[in-house]
């Protein structure tokens, strides 16, 4: 089903990146060390970045709507 394989992709890049910032998945080292990285940005193509921590809270919300199938995911 298309609507699980968007929700394991958004999941698998939302676990990459918190792995790629913060060099950990333990929640506890993450709840203390966020707001260290509250300013990092990422740069995409010249100009345009986004904040990091708003792309990884993005991909993982896709994984869980993916994953339960919400309304506007489910076919």
């Amino acid at each position: 089903m298309i609507v699980n394989r968007i929700g394991d992709f958004g999941l698998a890049l939302g676990l990459f990146l918190v792995f790629a910032t913060f060099k950990t998945i333990d929640y506890d080292l993450l709840q203390i060390t966020t707001t260290y990285f509250s300013q990092t940005y990422l740069t995409f193509i010249g100009t345009f970045s986004i904040e990091t921590i708003s792309l990884i809270s993005f991909l993982l919300f896709i994984g869980a709507v993916g994953k339960s199938a919400q309304i506007g995911l489910h076919t």
